[in-house]
């Protein structure tokens, strides 16, 4: 693998600004059109889940964890975003076949929009996270400052999964159910409502090898606990996140004669 997928990606990315803005804000349109909430129940829904979640685990598992709604919401709005992301960009391709046979720019582009309303989504709910930190008196610290590099990762994770399954979607349609599956078991090894103290021996490495509590660890450390993330934990989410987009670019780039010929 050279860079010059990579190159070739920034480079469309650039050139076609303009389109990739255009339709994230119709999908972020698209998904809003019918809500009487509208954008208020991005910042409404991850107060209210973690609400019901903080309610439910504070009593069976938080109990020694401090700010534990604070804990939970870390957790939430960084699994929900991963999730809601990669979901949505993973049948993109299919669901623009038409527009991809009648308009000659890059696909990924459909793919980096989902990414893109994704984040958007992300910034509202964020919003929530900054009135529970506020509520529980988290005080501000330089250590935060280092939150843009845990995120602009955590974004690049994304968008190389998210290549990925476009791509495998594209293939095999049956993907979006296993990918179901998988992200309902990445959450529960997340550690996002419960302490990962609570483990030992091969699960707790097992729990700690996954990407996403790398990614929600880091958090909590930077905003949380106030302290930077380890040197191996960071070197973990660069490895993650640089090795993810890669392949992801890669594997698009290999494929993308076939999918026009398989959606």
């Amino acid at each position: 693998m050279n860079s010059g997928s990579s190159n070739s990606i920034i480079k469309n990315l650039m050139q076609y600004r303009f389109i990739l803005k255009e339709l994230v804000i119709r999908e972020f349109k698209r998904k809003y059109s019918r809500s009487f909430l509208g954008v208020i129940w991005s910042v409404l829904n991850p107060l209210l889940t973690m609400a019901v979640m903080a309610l439910i685990f504070t009593q069976l598992l938080g109990r020694d964890t401090p700010n534990f709604p604070v804990y939970v919401l870390s957790g939430l709005i960084t699994i929900q975003f991963f999730t809601g992301a990669t979901n949505s960009a993973m049948t993109t391709l299919v669901d623009n076949k038409s527009m991809l046979i009648k308009v000659k720019f890059p696909m990924e582009i459909f793919v980096l929009a989902k990414v893109g309303t994704g984040i958007v989504d992300f910034g509202f709910s964020f919003v929530a996270y900054i009135v529970i930190l506020m509520v529980y008196q988290i005080p501000l610290s330089i250590y935060m400052l280092f939150y843009p590099v845990i995120l602009f990762c955590l974004i690049m994770f994304v968008t190389g999964i998210s290549l990925m399954l476009s791509v495998a979607y594209a293939h095999f349609g049956d993907i979006k159910h296993l990918w179901s599956v998988a992200t309902s078991m990445l959450m529960w090894l997340s550690a996002v409502f419960w302490p990962i103290e609570m483990l030992s021996g091969f699960p707790e490495s097992v729990a700690r090898a996954n990407p996403m509590f790398n990614f929600i660890n880091s958090t909590r450390q930077a905003i949380m606990w106030q302290s930077f993330p380890s040197s191996e934990e960071n070197w973990q989410m660069v490895i993650w996140s640089v090795g993810a987009l890669l392949v992801g670019i890669y594997v698009f780039r290999k494929n993308r004669i076939k999918i026009l010929t398989k959606i």
